[in-house]
């Protein structure tokens, strides 16, 4: 019987479960100081307080998936984990007093003392955890005894990565080669216990519970696997190696097909769904906006430049997916004909149009840029699900016309209000290639707490009206 590799949250169960006893721990010590010796719980809005941070824990771990490769992570990395996680929950503390209006039934120094003391006791609580785990693998009769079945071209590089595992549930106790009859020789340290010819005989007499399978043909190694199942071991056979330019792997069904689905980023369910209510609630605050600066703007554009208040153009959205974009008109209603005598006055080195001084801009219109009020509209896209609040900046027709292969990588999300281009710079950034680089990386890097740090940054940049013509 094979122990499958837990899925989702319950993969790491321990670490929350643990996390979550660190984090009523240090709630306990920073009550116990500044409020004397007695329990948080015996007092109501405590104990309110206690029930609060459990779920705050339970819904920060749930959304923002904080322990992703937690065992592979160094100490420095961890602890900048650690204290990003205390963080959110603190704040996560300080929202809830001040929307539930008790920001002065709790003691500051017990809240401030708890932020501290949960940073340093879930840094503490994950190394020690990631020790004992150390620990255990490298007891042998807590491990699985593996057998690697391969080529002569293919031991060495396998037997290296499996040396380089940080925390593997397997040792590897010897390697047989199909092609070349090695046996008796060691391979990184690893004996060749057997070829092809005797390999059955090496199964029968000697303690095996897994074998992996790798450099042989598809055929021979199905072949192969079926043979070992019906002697009741567990078979792994390599489908693909994926290095580093497909670092996002997951094996999926499709009809009676086995594959390997491999992208840019593989997001969850509930990682999707986080950012889809995200976008929802946004929007809404959004439109609400949008109706206020209509009240305010909309006879201003009217009397400085007539014609419509909204500008729509059709842009490119996901994946080459085509959509109408609403913005307040900042321009007079010839811009786009007039742009191409201004071409060569442009900016950006690629495919986008940006210069100083647009003449086309009419006096407000230069107002509402700076300060991203012409963008307000777009949260009706938002609320359609055509763009999303973050994501990458949706190109124009002509734009897209031009893109070469690597510029589509830029479309592998949705097209957002704000991101990565908008917050590092946006205008001041005049290299096309630079801007591409900014939302690949957005994408392959994509997390709901990336997403909320630029949307903060972004608010930033709003107020400031810094990197906006």
């Amino acid at each position: 019987m094979y122990k499958k590799e837990k899925k989702s949250w319950l993969k790491h169960l321990d670490f929350t479960i643990l996390d979550i006893i660190c984090l009523q721990l240090a709630f306990i010590i920073a009550y116990v100081c500044r409020l004397g010796w007695d329990l948080p719980y015996s007092s109501d809005p405590y104990q309110r307080l206690a029930v609060i941070l459990f779920l705050i824990d339970i819904c920060v771990v749930f959304f923002t998936e904080p322990y992703n490769g937690i065992l592979r992570r160094g100490n420095f990395k961890e602890a900048n984990a650690s204290i990003t996680f205390a963080t959110i929950i603190f704040v996560g503390v300080l929202i809830y007093e001040v929307a539930t209006k008790q920001t002065e039934i709790y003691s500051r120094v017990v809240i401030f003392l708890y932020w501290i003391l949960s940073m340093a006791f879930v840094y503490a609580g994950r190394l020690g955890w990631k020790y004992l785990i150390r620990r255990r693998m490298k007891n042998a009769k807590n491990l699985s005894v593996m057998i690697l079945v391969t080529t002569s071209e293919y031991a060495r590089p396998a037997l290296e990565e499996f040396e380089h595992l940080p925390y593997r549930d397997f040792v590897v106790n010897g390697v047989v080669v199909v092609d070349d009859n090695l046996k008796g020789a060691k391979i990184c340290g690893v004996p060749v216990v057997a070829n092809a010819d005797d390999f059955y005989d090496y199964l029968l007499s000697n303690v095996v519970d897994e074998v992996f399978i790798n450099g042989n043909t598809i055929e021979s190694s199905q072949a192969l696997a079926n043979e070992l199942l019906e002697l009741g071991i567990t078979v792994h056979f390599n489908l693909v190696h994926m290095n580093a330019l497909a670092p996002n792997k997951v094996i999926e069904r499709y009809g009676n097909y086995m594959v390997l689905t491999s992208s840019m980023k593989i997001a969850s369910p509930r990682q999707l769904l986080a950012k889809r209510l995200l976008d929802i609630f946004g929007s809404i605050i959004g439109l609400f906006l949008c109706g206020m600066a209509f009240v305010i703007f909309a006879p201003i554009i009217k009397i400085q430049s007539p014609g419509p208040v909204f500008f729509s153009q059709m842009r490119v959205g996901k994946n080459g997916r085509k959509f109408k974009l609403y913005k307040f008109r900042s321009m007079n209603v010839n811009a786009e004909k007039e742009k191409e005598s201004l071409m060569n006055q442009n900016e950006m080195e690629g495919l986008m149009f940006k210069m100083a001084d647009d003449p086309r801009i009419f006096p407000v219109g230069k107002f509402i840029r700076k300060y991203s009020i012409d963008e307000l509209p777009q949260f009706f896209n938002v609320l359609k699900g055509d763009m999303s609040m973050v994501g990458t900046r949706p190109p124009t027709l002509e734009e897209f016309e031009k893109y070469q292969i690597h510029h589509k990588a830029r479309l592998g999300i949705k097209p957002g209000i704000t991101g990565m281009w908008q917050v590092s710079g946006r205008s001041e950034i005049t290299d096309f290639e630079k801007v591409v680089a900014l939302d690949t990386h957005y994408i392959s890097q994509w997390s709901l707490a990336l997403d909320l740090k630029i949307l903060v940054k972004t608010l930033q940049v709003v107020i400031t009206g810094k990197g906006s013509k």
